[in-house]
């Protein structure tokens, strides 16, 4: 038995569990994430090396190695991933719910940050992680919403 309030939440949410008509297809959903990771380990990449050019006592510190970086990126990628196809199954408007799903969740992302915050990592190393936080993000929507699309969703996207 649903209450109101549930129903008022899951009406908010945009969840209506109303599937797209044509889900995305298995292989554009393994193109996506291996795009996803690609993309997201080369901005990861890119904003080591500016934040180590702009500003230089960035250099070397520990979480900004590949291989420290690579490994989270690659689980939060296959994670953002996987919450796709889920979302195109119960929501009218798997676009939009998972937009801001991508927002709560690297916002919750920077809680670890914080810790590092707490725990005396300096600030500049740290804002550089956010950063990275949130180009990884923006990888993982676009490349879940362009190159795997739910096709017919009733008007919304």
């Amino acid at each position: 038995m649903e209450t109101p309030l549930i129903d008022r939440t899951l009406a908010i949410a945009r969840i209506d569990w109303t599937p797209a008509p044509n889900q995305p297809s298995a292989a554009r959903l393994a193109i996506a994430t291996l795009t996803a990771i690609i993309g997201s380990l080369c901005a990861d990449a890119i904003i080591v090396a500016i934040g180590a050019h702009l500003l230089p006592g960035t250099a070397g510190y520990g979480h900004f190695r590949f291989s420290d970086y690579a490994k989270l990126t690659i689980i939060g990628v296959v994670i953002g991933a996987a919450g796709w196809p889920v979302l195109t199954h119960v929501s009218s408007a798997p676009r939009w719910l998972y937009g801001r799903l991508t927002v709560l969740i690297s916002l919750a992302l920077f809680l670890p940050d914080a810790w590092l915050l707490i725990r005396g990592q300096p600030l500049k190393e740290v804002a550089v992680l956010m950063v990275m936080h949130v180009a990884v993000a923006a990888v993982i929507y676009c490349s879940m919403v362009l190159i795997a699309p739910a096709r017919g969703v009733r008007g919304r996207r």
